[in-house]
Parts: C-alpha cells; structure tokens; sequence
C-alpha cells in the first residue's frame, strides 16, 4: 500500500461516516430501491456541491443539488412503456402488417427486435443508468469529442415534439366534438338555398369523415404555399396539448411519473375494450383472418425488411435520449438488462393487440362498404335492364326490387361477366369485394381520422366508443411526449444546472410559438414535412454513433466490466458480438438503405384539392425542399461541430465543469470526463489532484485483502456486486481499500 494510504483515509472519515454494513443494507433495501439520491455536479477544481444519500440530507455546509429518482420500479416501468409505446403501434404497424404480408411480417420484425431493438435498447439503459446524465452528459463522459450526439438527440427531440403535440390537439378536437349524437361526421352536412336543399358537392364526392377531417378540423389550404391564416379552432387545442405537457413535466419525473399510472395504463383498457366489441361485429372475423393469412413470398422482398428494421428503430424510441433520461432517475444496480427485454416485448404485443382490434374494425367496416357497394351496383343492373343488359341474365331466384345478398350478386355478376366480356367495362358494374376493401392500405391519420372514425359512427353508442379510442391516442400521444421532452430537459438541466420549472415553461412556451406553423391552414403538410425529414435519417446517424463510441471508442471489454458491475453479472455474449459487429453493420445497411429512398423520391406531400375532392401527390416547392434539407442538416450538425471544437482545442475538454460528478457517502468521490493513457476504468473516468483522493477504479473489483504474503488479493463486495466507483469508510470488519 502506499505510505500515505492511512492519511487519506483519516481525510474521507469526515465525509464518509456510515459503516459499511450500514451502506450495503441500504443498497440492497427493496423498499428504497427506488429512494432519491443525490448527484453532485462540481468543476475540476473541486468546489462542487455535495447531499445525502437519503431524501432530505444536507450536510449543513453546502446548497444541495439533489436528484430525483423514481418512486418505484412499476412507475419507471410505466414510463418506459408509456415513451415507446405511442400512435405509431397504433396507426403505422397495423398499416406495415396490412402491406408486408399480414402475419408474414410477424417474422422479419421479431428478428430485427432481437438484432436491433433489444440490444440498442439495453444500451442506452446502461449508460444511462451507470453514468446517471441525461445524453449530453453521457456521451460528454464517454469521449468528449462525441459529446456532439447529446446536443444532436436533443435537437431531434425538439423538431418531433413540435409535430408530435400537434397530433394531440387533433385528438383533443375530435374527442371535444365526440360528444354528440349523432356524431358530427356521420353523415354530409346540407346546404339550402332558396330553391332546394343539396348535399356539400366536396362531401359528396368524398365521403363524410374525409370531408369533416380535411374541411372542418383542418380547413386546409389546397398547397403548403397557402398559409390561409391561423385556424383558430387547432390554435386552442394546441394551445391545451401543450399547457397539458408543461404542468405533467414541471416537477419532473415526481409529477410525470405519477400522470403514467393513468397515461400508460388507459389505452390498454381501451383497446381490450375495442376488441372485445370489434369481435361482436359483423365480419370482424374477416379482417382478422385476413391480418393473419401469410404472404410467405414477400419475406423475400429486401423492402419489408428495411420497413420492418425502420418500425423497430422507431417503435421504441432509440435515439431521442427520452430512454437515457428516465433510466438515469434509476438506482445504479437496477437490472435494466430485464427492463430493456421486458418493455421491448410489451412494444411488440401492444403492437399485436392494436393490429387486432384495427383489423377487426375494418373487418365490420369493409362488410358494411361492401354491402353498400352490392346495393349501388344492383340498382344499376336494375337500370341496365332491356338496356345493355338482357333480362335472362338475371337467375330466376333472384328479385331486384329486394335487397340481394353478396353471394347472389358475385352470382349475377360473373353470369354477365362472361356474357359481355368485351363490353364489360362499358356497364361500370363492380366486383364489390371484401378483400379489395381491405386491401385498401391506411396508415397515419387517414386510419385514424377517417377509417376508424368512419367505422365507428356504425357502432351502436358510437359517442361513447369515439370518447374512448380519442381519449387513448392523446395517452398515447401524452406517454410518448413525456419521455420527449425528458430528453430534452433533463440534458440541459445537466449540463447547465437551470431550474427545471423554469426551463420547462420556457420549452413548452417556445415550442408552442414555433409550432403556431403546424396549425396554419397549410398546417397539416409541415407535419408530413417534419415527419419524413427531421428525424428519419438523424436517428439513424445518432444512434449508429451511440453504439459505435461504446463498443469501439469507450472498449466493449470496459462496458461489459461496467455491466457486470452494476447487475452484478456478466451479460450474454451474444450482447458482446452484437453491439460489436451486427447491430452496427445493420444499422449502417438500413442508413443507407435509407438514404438511397430519399433521393429516389423526390420530396413531397399529399395535397388535398378542394375542387377534385381527393389527395394529389404534390412535390415541396424550391423552399420547401431547402426546409427539407435543412432540418437534416440542423439535427446532425452538433456531431461534427462538437468534434471540431474538441479536436482544435477551442473548448476544453473539461470546461464548464459539466463533466465533474461527486458522491458522498459510498459513491463516487470525483470523476472527470477526461480518461488517462491506458485507463481500465469504468465509464466515469476517476482524477487525482494533491487535496483529493481518486476513486479506485478497478476493472477486476474494488476491494483489496491483504494475502499472508502481503500481496493485495481482488475480492467481491458483500453483496455480490463489484464496487467500482466507490470509496468506503474505515472499518473494523472491511478490508483496506487500494490507494
């Protein structure tokens, strides 16, 4: 040992006086497992601000800087559902699943959930539960020349949050109108004039719960060059999503957590509801069975893999630095390895049960669209009669003047399908098919502004059933925004050390002004704008570098002595080659997959013209596309600016003092983002000046027994879990600590 091993520690006895049975008992605790505790963020030279361990210490010298932490686990788990679980399990799956071969795409997706999705996953749970920061602070600490994919996370977080509660004040507009019978988008509003009274030409040519979604939620513009003004109606609601966010997030997680008890568990009972009624239905069935019959041939197809890998990506919220934030609120031990399987799997059935109750929908609906279509088109075989069409066309047992059954009109048609095969066409007769219905892919808000609330003005009580499925997209909408924005604050209270009251009235105020863009007229194609461009290709970069500056730059070997650390186990192998080589090489063929489709498609958007009626694909004008470009660019740029400013010296590795952390009382002492020539330290890099002592961090344990030879010997902590990172208190029953 070294000579002065006895003065450091007479000098840490005043810090550091719990015995250490006293410290292990309460790491080990369940009933604190979740206790607040404190971290300590100083500057090198040591003058940083120390607190207790235990909610409400205070050491009497200096102002605390506490951290929260979560009150239980079920609450951090809720919080983690809540964040990955959002509309796009509701809306954008069933859609992939409709597409990619029904229960077909089941496979490729499972796969990619265990090649991309669970581990990335895990990943950003470690280092955010090992290093305690938000994602600048995580990745600052890991190597500061990356410290650039922190402030990149943040800026993606904002551009989506921007859009993202735009999509809940829609949800609170139709919820504020559901309550009405009959629904207002049940049937085609009439005009009268003096003469007659005459159904709206725009409705007519559409349908109802187009007209009323394009008409009178959005009143949108023919073009995004349109502003056409501020509708006023969005202006509230939107006004309402966000004020609605601010007051959860104020306090943090203390007040967030508690609204995830009901954000995160309502949608559940509502879509276990919704199936439970869908299976009621009339042909339900049909849209199930149909959800679930294979299309094996179109595993083959390298495009229902990449959609397959871009849902798993996105499903669960890798990259927005939401899930580094809620797990550094974690107790150090906590077994995020189980969390990160567990929620990833909940994704994945949620996603299940929401395709099963929107396939159910259709199902009811696409029967009664199709019972619509036998009607129409009989009448005009009615009308063709004698007159293009020959009555002994007609089977005897069928009676056009009544109502005629699918099966008998198939009957009918095929008879004069085969009669009048060249001028067949002519008759403008259709088939009327269940399976076209079906087939007719709806994704986003079509599916759930219009099909799915066209389907529900057909359900007995269809109020309440509108109340609900709209009162679960804003949970949903609500859940995700949380862990949006958490990646958004936490970072910055981080690093900058505001108050968070303050700096979250501040986000919510300005991404409120900025977001008056989104709910113009024209509002509804900078939405389509933001959510092609400002995330997609960022993400992917971001979280390609995530994995890259953990198993390359900071050393997989060093990671997974940090795990084993923290669980108190080894983690599989199958973790070691997969962040190494497989997930980082998949990641980098979906990027440039990726890439390769958005040169192929010009930029451009869905316009609806109100004269035709119908959406036209439109592409973005010259400043459109410069807009589209720059929210790329924008979201990327910290990555190489940082770097640059690191690699040239014009900011210090340590300065600001962003990069120091102190414990007291069992945790670490001081740590420094700067790691020595061969360090085989954890992620927190130790640093030694002449009036403080470093924390021992060793990779092979923490504790020394001295050997009858005199030769410091490794040994375990008590409690099964190696201490790296930890100093502690001179006791009669511990051994010596190395120095």
């Amino acid at each position: 040992m070294p000579k002065n091993s006895k003065a450091v520690k007479r000098e840490l006895d005043d810090d550091v006086t719990e015995s250490a049975r006293d410290l292990l008992s309460n790491e080990d605790a369940c009933d604190d497992s979740f206790k607040k505790s404190s971290l300590i963020i100083g500057d090198h030279d040591g003058d940083g601000k120390e607190g207790d361990v235990e909610e409400g210490g205070s050491d009497g010298e200096e102002e605390e800087e506490e951290r929260p932490a979560w009150n239980s686990k079920l609450q951090y788990i809720l919080a983690q559902v809540g964040f990955s679980v959002g509309l796009g399990n509701v809306w954008r799956f069933p859609y992939l699943c409709q597409k990619n071969g029904g229960g077909a795409y089941l496979v490729p997706y499972l796969i990619l959930l265990v090649l991309i999705g669970i581990p990335l996953f895990f990943l950003e749970l470690a280092v955010g539960q090992r290093i305690r920061r938000g994602s600048i602070g995580v990745w600052n600490y890991i190597s500061p020349r990356l410290g650039g994919i922190g402030f990149a996370s943040c800026v993606v977080c904002f551009f989506v949050a921007l859009y993202y509660n735009v999509i809940i004040s829609w949800s609170l507009f139709y919820f504020s109108q559901s309550f009405q019978q009959p629904l207002p988008w049940h049937e085609c509003p009439l005009v009268k004039n003096k003469n007659s009274t005459f159904v709206v030409p725009e409705c007519e040519k559409s349908s109802a719960t187009t007209y009323y979604w394009y008409r009178e939620a959005l009143n949108i513009s023919d073009s995004i060059s349109e502003s056409g003004g501020l509708n006023w109606k969005m202006t509230l609601c939107l006004l309402g999503a966000w004020s609605m966010v601010c007051l959860a997030m104020i306090k943090g997680i203390q007040s967030s957590g508690k609204v995830m008890y009901f954000s995160s568990l309502f949608p559940y009972v509502v879509l276990i509801c919704f199936l439970v009624r869908s299976l009621l239905l009339e042909g339900s069935m049909d849209g199930i069975r149909h959800m679930f019959t294979p299309k094996l041939e179109l595993m083959l197809e390298a495009k229902v893999w990449r959609e397959a890998a871009t849902q798993v990506f996105f499903a669960l919220g890798l990259g927005f630095g939401g899930v580094i934030a809620f797990s550094s609120y974690n107790k150090r031990d906590n077994n995020c390895h189980f969390d990160a399987v567990l929620v990833s799997f909940i994704n994945f059935f949620t996603s299940v049960l929401a395709t099963l109750v929107v396939f159910a929908v259709l199902g009811f609906k696409a029967n009664i669209m199709n019972d619509r279509c036998v009607l129409l088109n009989s009448n005009k075989i009615a009308d063709l009669l004698g007159n293009g069409i020959e009555a002994n066309l007609i089977p005897n047992h069928i009676n056009l003047s009544q109502k005629v059954s699918v099966d008998d009109y198939h009957q009918m048609i095929d008879i004069i399908r085969g009669v009048k095969e060249d001028n067949f066409g002519k008759l403008g007769l259709e088939s009327c098919s269940i399976e076209d219905e079906l087939n007719k892919a709806v994704q986003g808000t079509g599916l759930a502004f219009i099909a799915f609330t066209e389907a529900m003005t057909h359900f007995p009580a269809s109020p309440f059933w509108s109340v609900m499925f709209f009162l679960m997209l804003i949970n949903l909408g609500l859940g995700s925004m949380f862990g949006t924005i958490e990646g958004i604050l936490t970072p910055l209270i981080d690093t900058f050390k505001v108050r968070k009251e303050l700096l979250t009235v501040g986000c919510c105020v300005l991404a409120f002004s900025l977001g008056l863009v989104f709910v113009q007229r024209s509002g509804n194609y900078f939405v389509t704008m933001f959510d092609d461009y400002s995330a997609t290709l960022p993400l992917l970069i971001v979280v390609i570098l995530e994995n890259l500056a953990v198993a390359w730059f900071y050393g997989i070997d060093k990671f997974f002595e940090d795990l084993k650390d923290m669980l108190g186990f080894r983690p599989y192998r199958f973790y070691y080659y997969m962040w190494k080589f497989i997930t980082p090489i998949l990641l980098l063929v979906l990027l440039c997959s990726s890439f390769v489709q958005l040169i192929k498609t010009p930029p451009s958007y869905s316009a609806w013209i109100q004269e035709q009626a119908q959406e036209k694909l439109v592409g973005f004008p010259p400043w459109g596309v410069a807009v589209c470009i720059s929210l790329v660019v924008v979201a990327i740029l910290p990555v190489p600016v940082v770097f640059a400013l690191r690699y040239f010296s014009v900011i210090n590795d340590g300065a600001g003092g962003i990069s120091a952390v102190s414990y007291k009382k069992g945790r670490i002492i001081k740590e420094s983002s700067v790691p020595g020539e061969g360090d085989d330290a954890s992620l927190l890099h130790a640093k030694t000046t002449p009036s403080e002592v470093p924390s021992p961090m060793l990779a092979n344990g923490i504790y020394r027994k001295q050997s009858a030879g005199g030769v410091p010997e490794a040994d375990a902590a008590p409690n099964g879990r190696y201490g790296i990172g930890y100093l502690m208190a001179d006791v009669p029953d511990m051994p010596e600590s190395d120095l």
